[in-house]
């Protein structure tokens, strides 16, 4: 059943606070206050305090997140965030500190930055990072304006860049808001670039390349040295998608595969709090012959503390205000520590693993256009359906009546009807287990009672939406006026 509005739940006379007799004269507000600015009468609920927050826990329960039960987002790496990590970053060493205080007074923030900084170079096989981008896609925007930095130096007349069609969808926006052109690369039947597409490519217009490896298939690249090899033949650079980075890391670090310059999703793979629209962050790093120009400010290490450097000639600026979003990078640090080298090697591998398991069982009964080995996530195709006029949005929604969180559904664009899907390493082989026998029960419901699917959800508050409408035209009424 629906939750009213807070405005339904209103019953004139109740109130959730009481404040003692004014002990001043009362003011005529249109004494001093012109008559078009006073508000005619407020639109204000009227409840009780216990009234209120039983109405916004019971709004809360509504949502679903990963702390609820499963969430197998293909592509976003939607991981189990510990609670120490929250722990940490409420410490009033951090929470209480202000980015305007004397750098003597915040020498333990800077530590950690510089500390963090130094881990992922280790992680990735980068020579230096720069903490500062707010989110993934400012990170590829960062990146970016540090391989135009580059060419510029060097004179370089170039305005392509190269993106696989396997690549996130935000790559090809970042390329265009950095006033580059955009070069589709074909994927092979393995799933992986297309060596021929490429090479027909290739020219000194080219740039460079941004790649995500483990790619949207979850597929890694058997050509990535190759690949690297071709790119930097004309003079271009490898950019790190690092979406992916949950897969490999403690495996294979990019910057040992010919990357140049990557970013970092921290609140993907690192364990930082991830959706509802920020914060995130998304660290660049860069091999030694791009670090000059990396954002300012920088954290420099001398003999007897932690200084902050805003004077790098080459630099391409200032991207944010001050260091980041620093409660994140408190969390990401957490977790990097708390686990250590091994720890993080063997999240990789409980990530592959439960992966592989899941295309596995689901293969038999649903389409895997690519059958191999995969990373940390798959695509499944609902293909084999539309025979009973099912599609993979119908199976998607009926996934939430057996109270999943349904997979990324029609994406990547290469696979048709497409079901992307990322377990983490954090779920049980129950769990696991579990959403095989959902999937495999709406399968079945497919054959035999397809119309079920194509209304579903039909046990959720809110059932099937008119999904471009409520796009175009949503409904918003803020205030509405209370009930007489």
């Amino acid at each position: 059943m629906a939750e009213p509005t807070i405005f339904d739940l209103s019953v004139p006379g109740r109130r959730g606070y009481s404040l003692p007799k004014l002990d001043v004269p009362e003011v005529d507000p249109s004494d001093h206050i012109p008559a078009k600015l006073i508000r005619q009468g407020t639109r204000f609920p009227s409840l009780s305090e216990v009234d209120v927050v039983r109405h916004f826990t019971r709004l809360s329960r509504l949502n679903y997140g990963v702390d609820v039960g499963f969430y197998p987002l293909g592509s976003c790496t939607m991981k189990y965030n510990p609670k120490v990590n929250e722990d940490m970053a409420a410490l009033e060493g951090f929470s209480g500190v202000h980015p305007l205080q004397p750098e003597d007074t915040i020498q333990g923030s800077l530590a950690l930055i510089k500390e963090l900084e130094e881990a992922l170079c280790e992680i990735a096989g980068m020579d230096a990072f720069t903490l500062l981008p707010a989110a993934g896609a400012h990170g590829e925007m960062t990146g970016l304006m540090i391989i135009q930095a580059y060419h510029q130096k060097k004179g370089n007349k170039k305005h392509k860049i190269l993106i696989p069609d396997s690549g996130h969808g935000t790559n090809p926006a970042t390329v265009a808001f950095c006033g580059y052109e955009t070069v589709n690369i074909k994927s092979d039947s393995r799933g992986s670039v297309d060596l021929e597409d490429l090479r027909r490519n290739l020219s000194d217009d080219v740039a460079g390349l941004m790649l995500t490896n483990p790619n949207t298939l979850g597929l890694f690249d058997e050509n990535i040295l190759e690949i690297a090899r071709l790119i930097h033949s004309v003079d271009g650079l490898v950019y790190y998608d690092g979406a992916n980075l949950n897969a490999i890391m403690g495996w294979c670090r990019p910057g040992d595969t010919g990357f140049d310059v990557m970013h970092i999703n921290l609140h993907k793979t690192f364990s930082t709090p991830h959706g509802g629209g920020g914060p995130g962050s998304g660290p660049v790093g860069v091999k030694k012959h791009l670090e000059e120009f990396l954002p300012i400010p920088r954290i420099v290490r001398t003999d007897k503390k932690y200084e902050i450097d805003e004077k790098s000639p080459k630099s391409i600026g200032r991207i944010r205000s001050f260091f980041g979003n620093f409660g994140i990078l408190v969390r990401a640090y957490t977790y990097i520590f708390s686990l250590g080298g091994n720890g993080l090697k063997e999240v990789s591998s409980n990530a592959v693993l439960n992966a592989n398991y899941l295309a596995a069982r689901l293969k038999k009964v649903f389409q895997l256009p690519h059958d191999r080995h995969c990373k940390h996530e798959f695509v499944l195709s609902g293909k084999p359906f539309a025979q009973y006029g099912v599609k993979t949005m119908d199976i998607a929604k009926r996934l939430l009546d057996y109270g999943f969180h349904a997979p990324t559904v029609y994406f990547p664009l290469i696979v048709e009807e497409a079901m992307m899907i990322e377990p983490t390493e954090t779920e049980s082989k129950q769990a696991l287990d579990e959403f095989v026998t959902a999937l495999l029960a709406i399968a079945e419901e497919a054959k035999t009672n397809p119309d079920l699917l194509k209304n579903a959800p039909v046990t959720t508050p809110v059932t099937r939406l008119d999904e471009a409408l409520a796009a175009r035209k949503p409904y918003i009424n803020f205030f509405a006026p209370p009930k007489p």
